[in-house]
This record gives C-alpha cells, sequence and structure tokens, in this order.
C-alpha cells in the first residue's frame, strides 16, 4: 500500500521534532487516522440509524514509545496555535485514589481543570480506559507520545476521534493490548463521553479507524454495525467544505437536542412497551418507519417540555452521557422525528447511489442530492442545529445545481457550523473553489475545502520504527 505523505514526512522528522521527547534506538509505534466527512446520518446515530461516513486525506499521527518510568511525557506539534500548552507531562499514578482506580467523573475533572492542558484527556484518557474497562491488569511502565495533527480543530469531521484512535491503536500496540476493532472504537467512545465529558456517538470513531481510502462506511448504530463498504461510484466525488464557524458537540445546542430526543424516546416508549425490560423497537428510534410515526405515533409525543415536569413524570431519560435541566424547556417531538426520517433518507440514499452506478442515470444523483437538502433542513428545523452560514454554503450549492456537476449539500455531524458535506460530480472542483471565493465575499471567512480520501487507521496499521 502507497503510505500517505503526511505519514512518511512525519517519520521522516521524528527525531527533529520529537528527539526531546522519543529517545533513539528504541521502538517507537506509529498510528495514524484519518478526519471523516458525514455523508448521511449524523445525530441520528445515536438513536440506531444507519450512517453513512468516509475518511479524509486529513489526520492525525501519533508516536508512541515505552518508557524504563511511570512517567506519561507528551508533546503535541503546533497545538499552541490554538491556545493550547505542547507539553503534558503526567505520571500513571495519577489514575489511583489509594491504590483504587480513580472513578470517570474524578478523571475527568482532574484533566480538564485547566483549559489550556484540556485537550490532554483525549490522550491520557487511553490509559485510564484500558484500566477501568479490564482491557490491561496493569501497565508496566509509562509513556513518551508524539502528536501531530493537519485536522482543523471544530470543523466538524472528527478531529477528537482522529486523535483518540489514533492515541489507542499506538498505545495498544506498544503494550501488547489486544483489541479487535470494535473494543478500539468502543474504547475511545468512552474516554469522549467519560473522561472529556462530550456526549458523541461513536460513528467518528469506527469511521477513523475501519474505514477504507475511496469507500464509505455503512454502519447502523444498534450499536455498531458496519453493513458494508460502498465503492465511491465512478464519476462522483464527496466534498467538504469548511464553515468557519467552530462546532462542538459540547454545545448546548447539541446536548439539548439529543436530550430531547432521548425525552422523546422514553415517553413514546412508555406508552408502547407491554412486556418489562423489553423495548419496543429494540429500544432505538430508527427502527420505527416515517409512516407508522406521522400516522400513529407523533401525536403520543408533546411538542414541548419543561425539564422538571419530564423527570417528575418519568425520573430519567435513560441517556447515561446527558443530563436533563430541570429548568429547561425541551422539544421532544421534533428531535425525536429527526432520526426516524434520517434513517429513512440514508437507506434511501444508498440505494441511489446503487442505481447510479449500475445505470448511469444521472437523475439518481439528483434525487440523492434532494435527500441531502431534507437533510440539512431537519437539522436546522427539527433539531435546531443549523447556522446561518451553513445555511448560506448550502444554498450556494443548491444555485449552482446539477447543471454544474452539484447535486446535494448538508450540514454534518453534531451541525452547530463546522462542515458542510457536497456530492459531486468528478470535475466540480472549479465550482467548488468559486462557491468558497463567494463565500468569502459574503462572511469574510475563508473556508477549507476537503477532498480527497486515505486509509483508516487499521487498514494502515501501526508502523514500528527506530531512529539513531
Amino acid at each position: 500500500m502507497l503510505l500517505p505523505s503526511d505519514l512518511t514526512d512525519f517519520e521522516n522528522n521524528l527525531k527533529r521534532n520529537f528527539g526531546g521527547i522519543l529517545a533513539p534506538e528504541r521502538d517507537v509505534f506509529i498510528a495514524r487516522a484519518p478526519a471523516r466527512l458525514d455523508i448521511m446520518g449524523g445525530i441520528a446515530d445515536y438513536s440506531g440509524s444507519v450512517v453513512l461516513e468516509s475518511t479524509l486525506n486529513e489526520a492525525t499521527i501519533v508516536a508512541v514509545q515505552k518508557r524504563h518510568d511511570r512517567r506519561i511525557l507528551v508533546r503535541s506539534l503546533g497545538i499552541e496555535q490554538e491556545g493550547f500548552s505542547t507539553i503534558i507531562d503526567s505520571h500513571l499514578d495519577e489514575f489511583y485514589d489509594a491504590g483504587q482506580f480513580k472513578s470517570y467523573a474524578a478523571l475527568h475533572e482532574q484533566l480538564t481543570v485547566e483549559p489550556a492542558k484540556r485537550w490532554s484527556a483525549f490522550v491520557l484518557g487511553a490509559f485510564s480506559v484500558l484500566l477501568n474497562e479490564g482491557l490491561v491488569e496493569e501497565f508496566d511502565a509509562g509513556a513518551n507520545i508524539g502528536i501531530r495533527s493537519n485536522i482543523p480543530l471544530g470543523a466538524g469531521v472528527g478531529s477528537s476521534a482522529a486523535l483518540e484512535v489514533a492515541v489507542m491503536l499506538a498505545l495498544s500496540r506498544a503494550f501488547a493490548v489486544k483489541l479487535d476493532p470494535f473494543q478500539i472504537a468502543r474504547s475511545c467512545q468512552i474516554v469522549e463521553n467519560t473522561i472529556v465529558g462530550v456526549p458523541c456517538g461513536i460513528m467518528d470513531q469506527v469511521t477513523s479507524a475501519m474505514g477504507e481510502r475511496n469507500k464509505l462506511l455503512a454502519m447502523r448504530c444498534q450499536p455498531h454495525e458496519i453493513i458494508k463498504m460502498i465503492d465511491v461510484p465512478g464519476g462522483v466525488q464527496f466534498i467538504g467544505i469548511d464553515s468557519g464557524v467552530k462546532h462542538s458537540v459540547s454545545d448546548a445546542r447539541y446536548v439539548d437536542a439529543r436530550v430531547a430526543t432521548f425525552m422523546g424516546r422514553k415517553i413514546l416508549f412508555s406508552k408502547l412497551q407491554t412486556q418489562a425490560d423489553v423495548l419496543p423497537y429494540g429500544g432505538y428510534l430508527c427502527n420505527i418507519s416515517p409512516e407508522e410515526w406521522d400516522s400513529n405515533f407523533k401525536k403520543l409525543v408533546p411538542a414541548k417540555l419543561k425539564g422538571k415536569e419530564f423527570l417528575e413524570t418519568y425520573s430519567t431519560h435513560d441517556d447515561p452521557a446527558t443530563v436533563i435541566d430541570a429548568e429547561k424547556n425541551y422539544r421532544p417531538k421534533s428531535r425525536a422525528e429527526h432520526p426516524i426520517k434520517e434513517n429513512d433518507r440514508v437507506i434511501r440514499f444508498m440505494g441511489l447511489l446503487d442505481n447510479y452506478r449500475d445505470s448511469g442515470d444521472e437523475s439518481n444523483l439528483e434525487r440523492a442530492g434532494e435527500l441531502m437538502y431534507e437533510s440539512h433542513e431537519s437539522y436546522s428545523k427539527k433539531c435546531g442545529l443549523g447556522s446561518k452560514e451553513t445555511d448560506l454554503l448550502v444554498q450556494l450549492v443548491k444555485e449552482f445545481g446539477p447543471a454544474n456537476g452539484l447535486y446535494g449539500a448538508k450540514i454534518t455531524g453534531g451541525g452547530n457550523g463546522g462542515t458542510v458535506a457536497v456530492l459531486a460530480s468528478s470535475g466540480a472542483e472549479a465550482i467548488v473553489q468559486n462557491i468558497a471565493a463567494q463565500y468569502c465575499d459574503l462572511t469574510n471567512i475563508q473556508p477549507e475545502i476537503f477532498k480527497g480520501s486515505s486509509p483508516g487507521a487499521l487498514e494502515l496499521g501501526v508502523k514500528i520504527i527506530k531512529f539513531k
């Protein structure tokens, strides 16, 4: 396999960039994990939807080397440009209290209390999760860790997941920890949910770990079943345009949308449940068809509900990743409707890509693009996760349209800004550049364009090298 150029460059400059962290003449374990572009599915992942994801050329690369003591020394190249400390000096003993593993809540507080060092939770959290989940009995030594990434932070393309996956993969190889692909992804999700404190689903981690170059990963999130890898049809490409508005899954709007979705699920399933301990529809909203929702179930879920009123009736919304604010007003009906209809859109989208591959009929791409526009509208109107900047990018794509090789566009991942995914013909690069220029003129924001694909972390594997 032809190695990505960023990985070759990382290896060639390992001593220059990390010579103060990594020791010569000793094994260095290097893993590379790519960013991801959410084509369809997005926030419906935590409701059991099928999602459709691709890897990007941008990636995070991590080098791990075992030490002879219990110290953990980490350097992230260039992260000071984001206002963070570039060096983290920690110790394995900091994960224990009186000989017992510290709770995830305690580690979250410990690792995120200093804003400049908050990013270390993504790295140090891997050690703790491997210990707490019983995947490692004990680490016999600490580690030296070097990190370099060219994934923009807050662009909504999975920068956090790429860091988690690259660290987890390199760490597991350095310490001979046997993890299957889903254990890697799930361990990374636990790091983000419990130690970083971000209520993400698992699609980003699975894509970064298990995605493949020039393929779309189709996964049913119940909790994580890869349906198939789909070759991108000839003559078609998926491009990301970063709005320049920093996205965060810990943003209040994303959290509120997730809370309201689980509130709607709890309300509906409580009314439908006929057997104790057996949830209807396997416990996932996305197993409800849009027809069933519109005809029978939509009327059973309130449009608005205050957190306090919900808690008085139901006690909990059964989502361990979020907490209901008793004083907030939530919108459970529209938030629950989005994943039900998004799941249907994803499945139809996949069918249209297959039809185009078989027939070459461009009308399939136009209909697929319409589904992307519907998804974008639902993000904005049903979930409240849009932004005027991403709306503008989608509108510009729509104005150029199929006549110029642009078929559809939608906000990606957790919304609230970030990146717009575009379904385009292979020759539409100049038009996309034109859109970026128009967008810059209108907003004074220069958008970054994400184009191309690279291997997932597991497709590429871990490379072991030494330097003198």
